[in-house]
């Protein structure tokens, strides 16, 4: 599918005394501006397809994910996202997978590979681990696009290879579709991305494409 990606904000600036003595003193022009992040941009996203968004902090890396997102929630594509997951407090390993063996093997793919966390709750988790809980349970979804801001951001570089690797694994498997953003650009073999978007300011990026393999 294509999707046209349009965005930009107005920016005006309050003009207070502080503000118009700033101006005065450092030469700082106060007129009204228009920022363009996104300028018509067209992207194809197929079904399956593997999107890394990567760049800059404030590039606009989550403004594209985000449009991707809606855009595809609005054709009727079932979307979940990875802050949307629930957190029942109970434990984990009673959360995921149809049985015991099942929820073992998906806690494990997400890095969770100890039996004493799989009988601990959410709450009792480490930030990464809770992280990484819920990318278990975005790898059992059913939904057909999983999508992840801020992707690995508060996972050692190690683990993060690990889940990313596992997690395109298996949405390949099951023929989902994955759009990531994060500004940790090292995840590139371990996602294997079919699109890859390096953000940078304004309108500047850059975007390479390969064809899923057997296509």
């Amino acid at each position: 599918m294509n999707y046209t990606i349009d965005e930009r904000f107005l920016s005006n600036v309050d003009r207070t005394d502080r503000v118009l003595e700033c101006a005065e003193a450092f030469g700082l022009g106060l007129d009204d501006k228009e920022f363009v992040v996104y300028d018509n941009l067209d992207i194809e996203v197929n079904a399956g397809d593997i999107v890394y968004i990567t760049g800059q902090s404030g590039s606009g890396k989550s403004l594209l994910l985000r449009s991707l997102r809606d855009q595809m929630i609005k054709e009727g594509l079932n979307v979940m996202c990875l802050d949307d997951s629930e957190l029942n407090d109970i434990p984990i390993i009673e959360q995921v997978g149809k049985s015991t063996d099942e929820a073992i093997r998906i806690l494990s793919l997400a890095g969770l590979n100890d039996a004493y966390l799989f009988i601990r709750k959410p709450k009792e988790l480490s930030d990464g681990q809770r992280y990484r809980f819920r990318i278990a349970q975005l790898m059992e979804s059913t939904s057909r696009v999983w999508v992840a801001d801020e992707f690995g951001a508060v996972l050692d570089r190690d683990t993060a290879a690990m889940v990313a690797f596992n997690l395109q694994k298996q949405a390949r498997s099951v023929g989902a579709t994955v759009i990531v953003a994060t500004t940790h650009k090292d995840l590139r073999d371990e996602l294997g991305p079919n699109i890859y978007v390096d953000k940078e300011y304004k309108e500047k990026l850059k975007i390479e494409t390969k064809p899923q393999e057997g296509l």
